[in-house]
């Protein structure tokens, strides 16, 4: 690692970790506008959403703009078209259970014709504001339930009885976009993992009329879903497991591993498991989204020294240096070392006080890049868009999760295995 970086990088993260993370006031010059697919699941999440929101935006921000893609993007982390489809079905049934949006348990996508003929019917439409956004969520219903029929006669009426309009706040383009997503001030915001965030902004700005009343099974950081004595028990009796698949270079790898480590596995008795993963360039981070989740999950996060792909090979040798029922803590050991103490481990005099600290007395001599290439495989073999990716098994069951937007899934997934036993009980008794 250059000298430069290994000095620079612990004063400019303390520097800006030390800033106002969030930023006074964002314009309200483009208003608040929200981009949709019809033919993506998420969108088809976010529009149920939309007419209690539009209830609550002050008129500085009416009205809402609604922008249509008809283009997709490439998935993400090399998945298949197809793999991406099944993840995101099954991700969108996960949200919809969690939050209660309406969603089919065997979704399928629309077909071309549907969506040719909900496109038509939006464009035509010369409803505008609020009826306008309960049209746009019957469309979504009518395409993600295949309710064809009722679709073909409202793109009849719209066809023949109405021309296309021209409002500024409803817009149809062929930008790429992945999922949904609301824009606000120039930043963009998930139209589901992000809306809590979107809505405690556009609160701050007081910008909004009401309380923002959404997503109402939210779990926050550090806020147990599960507090009785007696479910804690039979949590911690079924012994559960927790695979971590971690970027070494990633600081959200650090900042999961913390809370989780900290906050869930004592508490609900679960065994960790960490796999480090080879080096993916995810040391060029976005710092202000990393500090957030710092500050929401109270985990310690600067003066950090972002590790290179070669101090990441150190770190990783470090860790199967260390016995393996002592892994967990050394890995734990070695990325705080990184993240809050600004130590660069490609540097040997880092390297081997945070050695003499671990206790280890000898080095992994073998090719640490194949033990990471095998764990690369192990991860890739998951099909997760993002990292760090978890695999929970439980009382029999394997459930598979990515990323910081979905570790409130732990404690959801225990309170569904008990409330499921329960009614099995029931059942049989």
């Amino acid at each position: 690692m250059s000298l430069l970086r290994r000095w620079f990088d612990p004063i400019r993260s303390s520097w800006f970790y030390q800033k106002p993370s969030r930023q006074a006031v964002l314009s309200t010059e483009q208003g608040l506008s929200i981009h949709l697919r019809l033919d993506d699941v998420y969108s088809y999440l976010a529009v149920q959403q939309l007419t209690q929101l539009d209830e609550i935006l002050t008129d500085e921000l009416k009205p809402l703009k609604v922008i249509i893609s008809h283009q997709g993007a490439e998935p993400p982390n090399g998945m298949t078209a197809l793999e991406w489809q099944n993840y995101c079905f099954n991700d969108a049934k996960i949200l919809a259970k969690q939050h209660r949006f309406s969603f089919d348990d065997t979704p399928e996508p629309p077909t071309d014709e549907a969506l040719k003929q909900a496109e038509i019917i939006l464009r035509n439409t010369p409803l505008q504001g609020k009826n306008f956004l309960y049209l746009l969520e019957d469309v979504f219903h009518m395409l993600w339930q295949q309710q064809y029929g009722k679709l073909r006669t409202l793109y009849t009426m719209a066809s023949q009885q109405q021309s296309p309009q021209d409002f500024p706040e409803r817009i149809f383009n062929d930008v790429a976009v992945p999922a949904s997503f609301f824009e606000f001030g120039g930043r963009k915001y998930h139209a589901v993992d992000d809306l809590l965030r979107l809505t405690r902004r556009l609160k701050q700005q007081k910008l909004l009329t009401d309380n923002p009343i959404f997503l109402i099974n939210h779990i926050e950081w550090r806020e147990h879903l599960m507090s009785d004595a007696e479910e804690l028990v039979e949590i911690q009796a079924m012994h559960p497991e927790l695979d971590l698949f971690i970027a070494l270079e990633d600081p959200i790898s650090w900042l999961l591993l913390a809370y989780i480590r900290e906050e869930l596995a004592n508490y609900y008795n679960i065994q960790l498991n960490v796999y480090p993963l080879s080096y993916h360039g995810r040391d060029l981070f976005d710092w202000s989204l990393a500090t957030r989740l710092s500050k929401r999950t109270d985990v310690a996060f600067t003066p950090f020294c972002r590790p290179t792909q070669q101090a990441t090979l150190d770190m990783a040798r470090l860790y199967y240096s260390a016995e393996e029922d002592q892994r967990v803590d050394a890995i734990y050991d070695i990325l705080k070392a990184v993240w809050t103490q600004g130590k660069d481990l490609s540097f040997k005099p880092h390297f081997q006080a945070l050695q003499r600290q671990l206790g280890i007395t000898s080095i992994y001599a073998d090719d640490i890049s194949d033990l990471l290439a095998e764990n690369d495989r192990l991860c890739q073999s998951k099909h997760q868009p993002d990292f760090p990716v978890l695999e929970l098994r439980l009382d029999g069951q394997s459930y598979v999760f990515n990323s910081l937007y979905r570790v409130w899934m732990i404690e959801s997934i225990f309170s569904n295995v008990l409330e499921q036993k329960y009614k099995t009980e029931n059942i049989e008794g």
